[in-house]
């Protein structure tokens, strides 16, 4: 709905205009991407339930993980319906509010999972480089501590993002060219001058996943180093295995982020439909594949798993 106000057309709901120059990415996209919600949603409901129910996996580094599968679950939940409800039933229409409320989610969550991520590092840099004071600092107080850093940090760090597109002045086009409300593409639509905004997203990307990267990578940085260090037969496997997992979940996450970015910078050479995709690809696949790898690799939650599926409920 556009009211007239005033002599000008004021909008009060946004259209999510998904796939406009491939319309036909629609049907063959809905029936992968529902299975691989329906993937991330079963598999991370069955990791928590595990790590909750299972008292041998009560210790930090599962916290952190399960700290993961909230968050994945909640930017699942916060996209992957809505876009399904277009594909489906073409419910393209979204509400002011609803609509920068899901920009906040997307932008908070994602930024609290890179987060969630660095401090995994850390936990793996100790476990390796210091294992006889691993007991000692990675404990049941420090996961709340970091839980509450996680969450303080990018609460408040991504609430100028939804606030400053809230307040632009949308005066008649009121059309999204994306599956979601994403900054950019809402703020394009305003009369106003967009460059705060712009300049924000960039600032607050770079300074929130930029640092965080780059603690993740001169954590295992020194963990390969320490790594080569080790003489023991068998050491070196049984120290890249401990953080082979989490080193696979972090390459899930900055490849499509990365690719992301870069089909952004080269939006010229591809189909603005790209991005787009790519964008929704980011909130299922990462959390479809997070629990499934955890579970594969580490024998701890697959036996878990495995007593919680012979329990006679």
């Amino acid at each position: 709905m556009i009211p007239y106000i005033n002599g000008s057309t004021e909008v009060s709901d946004f259209l999510l205009n998904c796939f406009v120059r491939s319309p036909s990415w629609q049907h063959w996209l809905s029936l992968p991407l529902s299975l691989l919600f329906l993937l991330a949603m079963g598999a991370n409901a069955t990791l928590l339930i595990t790590i909750w129910l299972e008292a041998s996996l009560h210790q930090p580094m599962y916290y952190l993980l399960s700290l993961l599968s909230l968050l994945d679950m909640v930017l699942c939940l916060t996209v992957i319906p809505k876009v399904l409800a277009i594909f489906w039933f073409d419910l393209k229409l979204i509400s002011f509010s609803a609509c920068f409320l899901q920009m906040y989610i997307m932008n908070c969550f994602l930024a609290m999972e890179s987060c969630t991520f660095m401090v995994m590092a850390y936990d793996r840099y100790i476990a390796i480089c210091h294992p006889l004071r691993y007991p000692s600092i990675i404990t049941d107080q420090f996961v709340v501590k970091a839980a509450i850093f996680i969450l303080a940090r990018n609460v408040l760090m991504t609430v100028p993002i939804p606030v400053l597109s809230a307040r632009l002045h949308y005066c008649g086009r009121n059309v999204i060219e994306n599956c979601i409300c994403a900054n950019m593409s809402v703020s394009r639509l305003s009369c106003g001058d967009v460059t705060i905004n712009r300049l924000y997203q960039f600032a607050g990307g770079w300074t929130l996943l930029g640092s965080d990267l780059i603690l993740i990578f001169l954590s295992y940085t020194l963990i390969l180093r320490a790594v080569q260090r080790l003489k023991a037969e068998g050491a070196v496997a049984k120290a890249l295995s401990t953080c082979g997992s989490h080193f696979i979940l972090i390459l899930f996450f900055s490849t499509i982020l990365l690719v992301l970015v870069l089909t952004h910078v080269a939006k010229k050479r591809v189909t603005p439909d790209v991005p787009v995709l790519l964008n929704v690809l980011h909130h299922v696949i990462p959390a479809a594949l997070n629990p499934i790898v955890y579970g594969v690799r580490t024998q701890e939650i697959k036996q878990g798993i495995q007593r919680l599926l012979k329990k006679p409920w």
